[in-house]
Protein backbone atom coordinates (compact mmCIF):
# COMPACT_ATOMS: atom_id res chain seq x y z
CA UNK A 1 0.00 0.00 0.00
CA UNK A 2 1.20 3.41 -1.07
CA UNK A 3 1.71 6.36 1.31
CA UNK A 4 -0.96 8.01 -0.78
CA UNK A 5 -3.34 5.32 0.08
CA UNK A 6 -2.85 5.26 3.58
CA UNK A 7 -3.24 9.14 3.89
CA UNK A 8 -6.64 8.67 2.43
CA UNK A 9 -7.67 5.78 3.90
CA UNK A 10 -6.75 7.40 7.08
CA UNK A 11 -8.81 10.68 6.59
CA UNK A 12 -11.75 8.63 5.53
CA UNK A 13 -11.65 6.89 8.91
CA UNK A 14 -11.34 10.02 10.61
CA UNK A 15 -14.30 11.21 8.84
CA UNK A 16 -16.70 7.92 9.38
CA UNK A 17 -15.69 7.44 13.14
CA UNK A 18 -16.75 11.86 13.21
CA UNK A 19 -20.54 10.51 13.75
CA UNK A 20 -22.90 7.30 14.46
CA UNK A 21 -22.20 4.39 12.38
CA UNK A 22 -25.42 4.46 10.79
CA UNK A 23 -24.72 3.55 7.03
CA UNK A 24 -26.44 6.62 5.42
CA UNK A 25 -24.38 8.78 7.62
CA UNK A 26 -20.81 6.69 6.85
CA UNK A 27 -21.62 7.06 3.15
CA UNK A 28 -22.66 11.19 3.64
CA UNK A 29 -19.39 11.94 5.85
CA UNK A 30 -16.77 9.89 3.08
CA UNK A 31 -18.53 11.76 0.52
CA UNK A 32 -17.67 15.41 2.25
CA UNK A 33 -14.33 14.15 2.63
CA UNK A 34 -13.48 13.34 -1.06
CA UNK A 35 -15.94 15.85 -2.46
CA UNK A 36 -18.04 13.37 -4.41
CA UNK A 37 -19.89 10.06 -4.50
CA UNK A 38 -17.62 6.75 -5.75
CA UNK A 39 -20.04 3.72 -6.32
CA UNK A 40 -17.68 1.76 -3.57
CA UNK A 41 -18.96 3.67 -1.08
CA UNK A 42 -22.43 2.86 -0.09
CA UNK A 43 -21.31 -1.24 0.35
CA UNK A 44 -18.41 0.09 2.33
CA UNK A 45 -20.31 1.92 4.39
CA UNK A 46 -23.21 -0.99 4.91
CA UNK A 47 -20.40 -3.43 5.79
CA UNK A 48 -19.27 -0.99 8.82
CA UNK A 49 -22.74 -0.08 10.20
CA UNK A 50 -23.16 -4.11 10.43
CA UNK A 51 -19.82 -4.38 12.85
CA UNK A 52 -21.25 -4.92 16.29
CA UNK A 53 -21.68 -1.80 18.41
CA UNK A 54 -18.53 -2.96 20.96
CA UNK A 55 -16.59 -3.17 17.95
CA UNK A 56 -17.52 -0.42 16.39
CA UNK A 57 -16.43 1.49 19.87
CA UNK A 58 -12.95 -0.43 19.96
CA UNK A 59 -12.23 1.08 16.53
CA UNK A 60 -9.51 3.49 16.01
CA UNK A 61 -8.72 5.69 13.14
CA UNK A 62 -5.72 3.31 12.15
CA UNK A 63 -7.66 0.12 12.56
CA UNK A 64 -10.39 1.79 10.43
CA UNK A 65 -7.93 2.37 8.11
CA UNK A 66 -6.49 -0.69 7.40
CA UNK A 67 -10.16 -2.20 6.50
CA UNK A 68 -10.83 1.01 4.22
CA UNK A 69 -7.33 -0.07 2.45
CA UNK A 70 -8.63 -3.66 2.14
CA UNK A 71 -12.14 -3.07 0.61
CA UNK A 72 -12.18 -4.07 -2.92
CA UNK A 73 -13.94 -1.33 -4.44
CA UNK A 74 -11.38 1.04 -2.80
CA UNK A 75 -8.36 -0.80 -4.37
CA UNK A 76 -10.17 -0.62 -7.62
CA UNK A 77 -10.47 2.74 -7.81
CA UNK A 78 -6.95 2.88 -7.19
CA UNK A 79 -5.68 0.23 -10.19
CA UNK A 80 -8.01 2.25 -12.54
CA UNK A 81 -5.89 5.30 -12.35
CA UNK A 82 -8.55 7.48 -10.65
CA UNK A 83 -7.46 7.64 -6.95
CA UNK A 84 -9.59 8.97 -4.78
CA UNK A 85 -8.19 13.11 -3.29
CA UNK A 86 -9.09 14.06 0.01
CA UNK A 87 -11.23 17.44 -0.04
CA UNK A 88 -11.65 18.45 3.30
CA UNK A 89 -10.79 16.43 6.79
CA UNK A 90 -13.65 15.58 9.26
CA UNK A 91 -12.46 15.46 13.15
CA UNK A 92 -14.79 13.84 15.81
CA UNK A 93 -15.28 14.99 19.02
CA UNK A 94 -12.62 15.19 21.99
CA UNK A 95 -11.55 11.69 22.62
CA UNK A 96 -13.12 10.34 25.20
CA UNK A 97 -12.95 7.39 27.81
CA UNK A 98 -14.59 4.15 26.25
CA UNK A 99 -16.98 1.38 28.10
CA UNK A 100 -14.71 -0.86 30.76
CA UNK A 101 -14.88 -4.39 28.92
CA UNK A 102 -17.01 -6.99 29.80
CA UNK A 103 -16.99 -8.10 33.96
CA UNK A 104 -15.46 -5.15 34.84
CA UNK A 105 -18.25 -2.50 34.19
CA UNK A 106 -17.40 -2.09 38.37
CA UNK A 107 -13.65 -1.51 37.58
CA UNK A 108 -12.60 2.42 38.96
CA UNK A 109 -10.21 3.99 36.18
CA UNK A 110 -9.01 7.14 36.01
CA UNK A 111 -10.16 9.22 33.86
CA UNK A 112 -7.23 9.65 31.76
CA UNK A 113 -9.40 10.76 27.94
CA UNK A 114 -6.06 12.45 26.99
CA UNK A 115 -2.14 13.42 26.98
CA UNK A 116 -3.16 16.49 29.51
CA UNK A 117 -5.29 14.36 31.87
CA UNK A 118 -2.72 12.00 31.91
CA UNK A 119 0.41 13.75 32.90
CA UNK A 120 -1.72 15.63 35.86
CA UNK A 121 -3.22 11.98 36.52
CA UNK A 122 0.57 10.75 36.98
CA UNK A 123 1.93 13.81 38.69
CA UNK A 124 3.87 15.28 35.55
CA UNK A 125 4.22 17.94 33.28
CA UNK A 126 3.11 17.35 29.54
CA UNK A 127 6.76 18.27 28.78
CA UNK A 128 7.92 15.20 31.19
CA UNK A 129 5.18 13.10 29.69
CA UNK A 130 6.57 13.42 26.50
CA UNK A 131 10.06 12.58 27.54
CA UNK A 132 9.18 9.44 29.29
CA UNK A 133 7.44 7.87 26.08
CA UNK A 134 9.72 8.92 23.59
CA UNK A 135 9.51 5.84 20.90
CA UNK A 136 11.52 2.52 21.00
CA UNK A 137 13.62 3.35 18.39
CA UNK A 138 15.04 6.34 20.32
CA UNK A 139 15.57 4.39 22.93
CA UNK A 140 17.50 2.10 20.91
CA UNK A 141 20.08 4.82 19.45
CA UNK A 142 20.73 7.60 22.06
CA UNK A 143 23.60 7.28 24.71
CA UNK A 144 22.89 5.25 27.74
CA UNK A 145 23.93 8.41 29.92
CA UNK A 146 20.51 9.57 28.38
CA UNK A 147 18.19 6.37 29.05
CA UNK A 148 15.58 6.16 31.54
CA UNK A 149 16.95 2.69 32.94
CA UNK A 150 19.54 1.02 34.15
CA UNK A 151 21.34 -2.14 33.03
CA UNK A 152 22.47 -5.12 35.22
CA UNK A 153 23.39 -8.68 34.17
CA UNK A 154 22.64 -11.06 37.08
CA UNK A 155 23.63 -14.69 37.04
CA UNK A 156 20.28 -17.13 37.39
CA UNK A 157 20.31 -20.02 39.85
CA UNK A 158 19.34 -22.36 37.46
CA UNK A 159 22.44 -21.43 35.14
CA UNK A 160 22.76 -18.77 32.84
CA UNK A 161 22.16 -14.67 32.75
CA UNK A 162 18.97 -12.55 33.31
CA UNK A 163 18.88 -8.84 32.35
CA UNK A 164 17.83 -6.36 34.74
CA UNK A 165 16.09 -3.16 33.55
CA UNK A 166 15.74 -1.01 36.01
CA UNK A 167 14.62 2.69 36.30
CA UNK A 168 15.52 5.79 37.11
CA UNK A 169 14.11 6.74 40.02
CA UNK A 170 12.06 9.81 38.40
CA UNK A 171 10.51 7.17 36.06
CA UNK A 172 9.83 4.39 38.81
CA UNK A 173 7.76 7.16 40.87
CA UNK A 174 5.43 7.50 37.96
CA UNK A 175 5.15 4.02 37.31
CA UNK A 176 4.65 3.05 41.10
CA UNK A 177 1.70 5.70 40.46
CA UNK A 178 0.41 3.89 38.03
CA UNK A 179 0.35 0.87 39.36
CA UNK A 180 -1.33 2.40 42.67
CA UNK A 181 -3.87 4.19 40.53
CA UNK A 182 -5.07 1.59 37.69
CA UNK A 183 -3.20 -1.69 37.62
CA UNK A 184 -3.57 -2.78 40.96
CA UNK A 185 -7.60 -2.28 40.20
CA UNK A 186 -7.45 -4.53 37.55
CA UNK A 187 -8.02 -8.39 38.55
CA UNK A 188 -5.83 -11.16 36.58
CA UNK A 189 -7.05 -14.18 36.33
CA UNK A 190 -7.79 -16.48 39.46
CA UNK A 191 -5.23 -18.82 38.90
CA UNK A 192 -2.59 -16.19 38.62
CA UNK A 193 -1.10 -16.12 42.27
CA UNK A 194 1.27 -13.14 42.53
CA UNK A 195 1.71 -9.56 42.03
CA UNK A 196 -1.73 -8.67 42.76
CA UNK A 197 -3.49 -7.42 45.52
CA UNK A 198 -4.25 -10.57 47.79
CA UNK A 199 -2.05 -12.98 45.97
CA UNK A 200 0.95 -14.22 47.59
CA UNK A 201 3.10 -16.94 46.99
CA UNK A 202 1.84 -18.87 49.59
CA UNK A 203 -1.62 -19.27 48.23
CA UNK A 204 0.38 -20.82 45.49
CA UNK A 205 2.51 -23.31 47.59
CA UNK A 206 -1.03 -24.47 48.95
CA UNK A 207 -2.79 -24.94 46.17
CA UNK A 208 -0.42 -28.31 45.35
CA UNK A 209 0.49 -29.27 48.91
CA UNK A 210 -0.53 -33.21 49.64
CA UNK A 211 -1.20 -34.20 46.09
CA UNK A 212 0.44 -37.41 44.31
CA UNK A 213 2.10 -35.91 41.34
CA UNK A 214 3.36 -32.38 40.77
CA UNK A 215 3.93 -31.09 36.67
CA UNK A 216 5.87 -28.17 36.87
CA UNK A 217 6.46 -26.28 33.52
CA UNK A 218 8.62 -22.67 33.05
CA UNK A 219 7.79 -19.69 30.39
CA UNK A 220 11.14 -18.93 28.83
CA UNK A 221 11.54 -15.27 29.07
CA UNK A 222 8.34 -14.17 30.68
CA UNK A 223 8.60 -10.45 30.69
CA UNK A 224 10.46 -10.14 27.24
CA UNK A 225 7.65 -12.00 25.35
CA UNK A 226 5.39 -9.48 26.35
CA UNK A 227 5.76 -6.82 23.61
CA UNK A 228 4.48 -3.19 23.97
CA UNK A 229 1.80 -3.98 21.19
CA UNK A 230 0.03 -6.56 23.80
CA UNK A 231 0.54 -3.76 26.42
CA UNK A 232 -1.34 -1.15 24.39
CA UNK A 233 -4.23 -3.76 23.26
CA UNK A 234 -4.32 -4.14 27.37
CA UNK A 235 -4.47 -0.24 27.73
CA UNK A 236 -7.02 0.05 24.75
CA UNK A 237 -9.24 -2.90 26.10
CA UNK A 238 -9.33 -1.10 29.18
CA UNK A 239 -11.23 1.78 27.29
CA UNK A 240 -8.83 4.41 27.28
CA UNK A 241 -8.47 6.45 23.60
CA UNK A 242 -5.28 5.32 20.95
CA UNK A 243 -2.90 8.14 22.11
CA UNK A 244 -3.29 7.59 25.65
CA UNK A 245 -2.59 3.85 25.52
CA UNK A 246 0.29 4.21 23.41
CA UNK A 247 1.67 7.02 25.67
CA UNK A 248 0.83 4.52 29.03
CA UNK A 249 2.57 2.15 26.95
CA UNK A 250 5.71 3.51 26.43
CA UNK A 251 5.77 4.76 29.92
CA UNK A 252 5.89 0.45 31.04
CA UNK A 253 7.95 -0.90 28.13
CA UNK A 254 11.70 -0.55 27.27
CA UNK A 255 13.91 -1.33 24.30
CA UNK A 256 17.06 -2.38 25.23
CA UNK A 257 19.62 0.44 23.72
CA UNK A 258 22.32 -1.15 21.41
CA UNK A 259 25.12 -0.31 23.37
CA UNK A 260 24.00 -2.88 25.91
CA UNK A 261 23.30 -4.95 23.22
CA UNK A 262 26.69 -4.89 22.41
CA UNK A 263 28.38 -5.47 25.33
CA UNK A 264 25.70 -8.73 25.95
CA UNK A 265 26.91 -10.05 22.60
CA UNK A 266 31.09 -9.89 23.29
CA UNK A 267 30.44 -10.94 27.18
CA UNK A 268 28.24 -14.10 25.88
CA UNK A 269 25.72 -13.15 28.21
CA UNK A 270 22.70 -14.05 25.86
CA UNK A 271 21.71 -15.49 22.51
CA UNK A 272 21.16 -14.11 19.19
CA UNK A 273 17.09 -15.34 20.03
CA UNK A 274 16.57 -13.43 23.04
CA UNK A 275 18.98 -10.22 21.99
CA UNK A 276 16.36 -9.78 19.00
CA UNK A 277 13.51 -9.88 21.22
CA UNK A 278 15.26 -7.16 23.96
CA UNK A 279 15.46 -5.19 20.87
CA UNK A 280 11.37 -4.62 20.48
CA UNK A 281 10.00 -3.02 22.98
CA UNK A 282 9.09 -5.14 25.97
CA UNK A 283 8.22 -5.36 29.27
CA UNK A 284 11.57 -4.79 31.33
CA UNK A 285 12.25 -6.72 34.53
CA UNK A 286 12.68 -4.42 37.06
CA UNK A 287 9.88 -1.97 36.88
CA UNK A 288 7.30 -2.39 39.52
CA UNK A 289 4.81 -2.33 36.45
CA UNK A 290 5.98 -5.31 34.79
CA UNK A 291 4.44 -8.23 36.42
CA UNK A 292 0.69 -6.80 37.11
CA UNK A 293 0.83 -6.00 33.19
CA UNK A 294 2.35 -9.30 32.51
CA UNK A 295 -0.33 -11.37 34.59
CA UNK A 296 -2.60 -9.52 32.82
CA UNK A 297 -1.80 -10.06 29.40
CA UNK A 298 -1.58 -13.55 30.18
CA UNK A 299 -5.13 -13.63 31.36
CA UNK A 300 -5.92 -15.75 28.22
CA UNK A 301 -3.10 -18.45 28.93
CA UNK A 302 -4.41 -19.03 32.62
CA UNK A 303 -7.77 -19.21 31.24
CA UNK A 304 -7.27 -21.90 29.23
CA UNK A 305 -4.35 -23.81 31.48
CA UNK A 306 -7.49 -23.25 33.96
CA UNK A 307 -9.92 -25.60 31.56
CA UNK A 308 -7.14 -27.93 30.65
CA UNK A 309 -6.70 -28.32 34.42
CA UNK A 310 -10.67 -29.21 35.18
CA UNK A 311 -10.89 -31.39 32.15
CA UNK A 312 -8.27 -33.50 33.71
CA UNK A 313 -9.15 -33.50 37.38
CA UNK A 314 -6.07 -31.43 38.43
CA UNK A 315 -5.40 -27.70 39.97
CA UNK A 316 -3.21 -25.41 38.33
CA UNK A 317 -1.69 -22.29 39.38
CA UNK A 318 0.64 -19.81 38.23
CA UNK A 319 3.62 -18.03 39.97
CA UNK A 320 5.03 -15.24 37.53
CA UNK A 321 6.64 -17.72 34.66
CA UNK A 322 5.95 -20.64 37.13
CA UNK A 323 3.18 -23.27 36.07
CA UNK A 324 2.13 -26.15 38.37
CA UNK A 325 -0.51 -28.85 37.90
CA UNK A 326 -1.21 -31.10 40.63
CA UNK A 327 -3.51 -33.83 40.40
CA UNK A 328 -3.57 -37.78 41.18
CA UNK A 329 -1.35 -40.06 39.87
CA UNK A 330 -2.79 -40.33 36.53
CA UNK A 331 -0.67 -37.51 35.72
CA UNK A 332 2.18 -38.90 35.52
CA UNK A 333 1.00 -41.48 32.87
CA UNK A 334 -0.84 -38.08 30.88
CA UNK A 335 2.64 -36.20 31.47
CA UNK A 336 4.28 -36.07 28.22
CA UNK A 337 0.59 -35.47 26.26
CA UNK A 338 -0.21 -32.46 29.12
CA UNK A 339 3.07 -31.01 27.84
CA UNK A 340 2.44 -30.65 24.26
CA UNK A 341 -1.09 -29.37 25.21
CA UNK A 342 0.43 -26.94 27.38
CA UNK A 343 3.21 -26.06 24.65
CA UNK A 344 0.82 -25.32 22.45
CA UNK A 345 -1.45 -23.16 24.88
CA UNK A 346 1.50 -20.91 25.61
CA UNK A 347 2.16 -20.90 22.16
CA UNK A 348 -0.97 -19.55 20.67
CA UNK A 349 -1.42 -17.25 23.80
CA UNK A 350 2.00 -15.38 22.65
CA UNK A 351 4.48 -17.86 25.34
CA UNK A 352 7.00 -20.24 24.99
CA UNK A 353 7.77 -23.27 27.52
CA UNK A 354 11.02 -23.97 28.58
CA UNK A 355 11.39 -27.40 28.33
CA UNK A 356 14.46 -28.13 29.67
CA UNK A 357 12.97 -27.21 33.07
CA UNK A 358 9.66 -29.07 32.66
CA UNK A 359 9.63 -31.58 35.83
CA UNK A 360 6.91 -34.42 37.01
CA UNK A 361 7.41 -35.21 40.48
CA UNK A 362 5.55 -37.74 42.74
CA UNK A 363 4.59 -37.85 45.87
CA UNK A 364 7.35 -40.79 46.45
CA UNK A 365 10.20 -38.39 46.02
CA UNK A 366 10.82 -34.64 47.42
CA UNK A 367 8.14 -32.37 45.89
CA UNK A 368 8.74 -28.28 45.49
CA UNK A 369 7.10 -25.37 44.46
CA UNK A 370 9.24 -22.14 43.66
CA UNK A 371 11.93 -23.83 46.23
CA UNK A 372 9.82 -24.45 48.69
CA UNK A 373 8.99 -28.27 50.01
CA UNK A 374 4.91 -29.00 49.26
CA UNK A 375 5.01 -32.95 49.82
CA UNK A 376 2.27 -32.37 53.55
CA UNK A 377 2.22 -28.55 54.05
CA UNK A 378 4.46 -25.88 52.54
CA UNK A 379 8.22 -26.14 54.25
CA UNK A 380 11.58 -24.88 53.48
CA UNK A 381 13.86 -27.82 52.29
CA UNK A 382 16.40 -29.35 55.57
CA UNK A 383 19.36 -27.78 53.57
CA UNK A 384 18.45 -24.38 53.33
CA UNK A 385 16.58 -24.64 56.78
CA UNK A 386 20.19 -25.99 58.56
CA UNK A 387 22.11 -23.10 56.68
CA UNK A 388 19.95 -20.37 58.07
CA UNK A 389 20.04 -21.81 61.28
CA UNK A 390 24.01 -22.41 61.35
CA UNK A 391 24.18 -18.32 59.71
CA UNK A 392 22.17 -17.41 62.82
CA UNK A 393 23.85 -19.56 64.85
CA UNK A 394 27.10 -18.31 63.75
CA UNK A 395 25.75 -14.72 64.03
CA UNK A 396 25.34 -14.72 67.94
CA UNK A 397 28.44 -16.36 68.47
CA UNK A 398 30.86 -14.26 66.46
CA UNK A 399 28.57 -11.04 65.67
CA UNK A 400 26.32 -10.83 62.47
CA UNK A 401 28.78 -8.93 60.61
CA UNK A 402 31.33 -11.54 59.76
CA UNK A 403 28.83 -13.80 58.51
CA UNK A 404 27.30 -10.79 55.77
CA UNK A 405 29.71 -12.48 53.09
CA UNK A 406 26.97 -11.56 50.61
CA UNK A 407 27.57 -7.85 51.77
CA UNK A 408 23.74 -7.17 51.90
CA UNK A 409 23.14 -3.52 52.68
CA UNK A 410 20.29 -4.11 55.79
CA UNK A 411 21.92 -7.93 56.95
CA UNK A 412 19.34 -7.65 59.78
CA UNK A 413 16.19 -6.87 58.00
CA UNK A 414 17.57 -9.61 55.47
CA UNK A 415 18.01 -12.10 58.25
CA UNK A 416 14.87 -11.23 59.79
CA UNK A 417 12.73 -11.69 56.73
CA UNK A 418 14.31 -14.99 56.15
CA UNK A 419 12.94 -15.85 59.43
CA UNK A 420 9.60 -14.67 58.54
CA UNK A 421 9.35 -16.46 55.89
CA UNK A 422 10.35 -19.40 57.60
CA UNK A 423 7.44 -18.74 60.26
CA UNK A 424 4.83 -18.24 57.27
CA UNK A 425 5.25 -22.11 56.20
CA UNK A 426 6.32 -23.68 59.44
CA UNK A 427 5.79 -21.53 62.59
CA UNK A 428 6.76 -24.64 65.07
CA UNK A 429 10.12 -25.12 63.50
CA UNK A 430 10.58 -21.64 63.03
CA UNK A 431 10.32 -20.44 66.84
CA UNK A 432 14.05 -22.29 67.25
CA UNK A 433 15.30 -19.92 64.27
CA UNK A 434 13.53 -16.80 65.62
CA UNK A 435 15.22 -17.71 69.31
CA UNK A 436 18.39 -17.54 67.64
CA UNK A 437 18.08 -13.93 65.69
CA UNK A 438 17.04 -12.57 69.05
CA UNK A 439 20.02 -13.76 70.44
CA UNK A 440 22.24 -11.74 68.24
CA UNK A 441 24.01 -8.58 69.39
CA UNK A 442 23.51 -5.84 67.12
CA UNK A 443 25.68 -2.83 66.77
Amino acid sequence: MSKSQHLTALALARAMLAGPPQANGLAARMQACLGRRWDWMAPLAQRCARLPGEHWRRLTPRSLAVLIANDAGFQAAWRAGQPPEIRRHLLGAQAQMQAAPLGLEQLLRPDWPDSASLARGLGITPAGLWRFSRPSAWQRRMPLGEQHYRYRLLTKRSGGWRLLEVPAPWLLAVQRRLLDLLLNSVPPHEAACGYAPGRSLLQHLRTHADQAVLLKFDLRDFYTTVRAGRVQALFSTLGYPEVVARELTALCTTATPEAVLQRLHEQGGLDFWRRQRLRDAHLPQGAPTSPALANLCAFGLDLRLAGLAQILGARYSRYADDLVFSGGPELARWRARIEVWVARVALEEGFALNHRKSRCEPAARRQTVCHVVVNRTPNLPRAEFDRLKAILHQCALHGPAAQNRAGHVDWRAHLQGRVAWAAQLNPAKAQRLQRLFERIVWP
